[in-house]
């Protein structure tokens, strides 16, 4: 069975599919600054170009669509009839490079989240999550925290000058989650 747009019109088609600034990531950067978060885009030093990066909390996050990376979800699931065994290819191939991306951050000493498209339609446990996310201890707390508690030899651990700890968190003076009772 052949397209039923025109090659030319096919080709519009899919020049307009976006790799930045899509409407998924745009919903998640709106509430991570509502929550008061500060984050920087698309990071070229870091591997695989997370979407939001908040370096102070070694935090990456890749929003994904779920057709284009796979998801299990009923739109991730879907595999086009025609031209089958590109786009199931083209599926793969984006898998396994956010599997490489992951490994590499995570190697790194990131923690790594994805924020899948499907995600979004429940705005409340959007925002659950990304609180869960901003109160996380950064990679690099964690760490010195499990040292001191090594060097101290289990005892009373000794004082861990951070710039991350001790700052009041971002998002504890922020109104709660719309449609939440308090």
């Amino acid at each position: 069975m052949t397209d039923v747009y025109s090659s030319e019109k096919r080709s519009a088609v899919m020049r307009r599919v976006k790799g930045k600034d899509t409407s998924p990531e745009l919903a998640v950067r709106k509430a991570l600054t509502a929550l008061g978060a500060r984050y920087r885009l698309h990071r070229k030093d870091l591997p695989g170009r997370p979407d939001i990066v908040m370096p102070g909390r070694r935090l990456a996050v890749f929003v994904h669509g779920c057709f284009w990376h796979g998801h299990d979800c009923a739109r991730g699931a879907r595999v086009p009839k025609q031209n089958r065994d590109y786009w199931v290819g083209k599926v793969e191939r984006n898998r396994a490079r956010d599997d490489r991306s992951r490994e590499a951050l995570s190697a790194l000493g990131w923690r790594v989240e994805t924020i899948w498209e499907c995600e979004l339609k429940d705005a409340e446990a959007l925002w659950k999550r990304l609180r869960t996310l901003l109160s996380s201890p950064a990679a690099g707390e964690v760490a010195q925290d499990a040292l001191a508690s090594r060097v101290d030899g289990g005892g009373q651990r000794p004082e861990v000058t951070s710039p991350i700890v001790g700052r009041a968190s971002p998002i504890a003076d922020i109104s709660p989650v719309p449609g939440e009772d308090s």
